[in-house]
């Protein structure tokens, strides 16, 4: 598994992500896209499964952090 900060618009688009070496610090209480965990797809995107879209749409409307995915404030 690999880290992906979030660094654009769209939460559920992988060419919205950036690979990193390391887990990203996500300051804050969590109320918004900061990082995730997934597979990287070969081109350095997260492969974005139905289930890690699931993942980040319920902590983004239940405001939480989970084992893939990391709000911020």
């Amino acid at each position: 598994m690999n880290w992906f900060s979030f660094t654009g618009t769209n939460p559920l688009s992988p060419a919205h992500y950036t690979l990193v070496a390391t887990q990203p610090t996500c300051p804050g209480l969590p109320q918004r896209m900061c990082a995730l965990q997934a597979q990287n797809d070969g081109s350095n995107n997260p492969d974005m499964t139905d289930e890690l879209k699931e993942e980040i749409a319920n902590c983004l409307e239940n405001k939480v952090n989970s084992t893939n995915v990391k709000l911020k404030a």
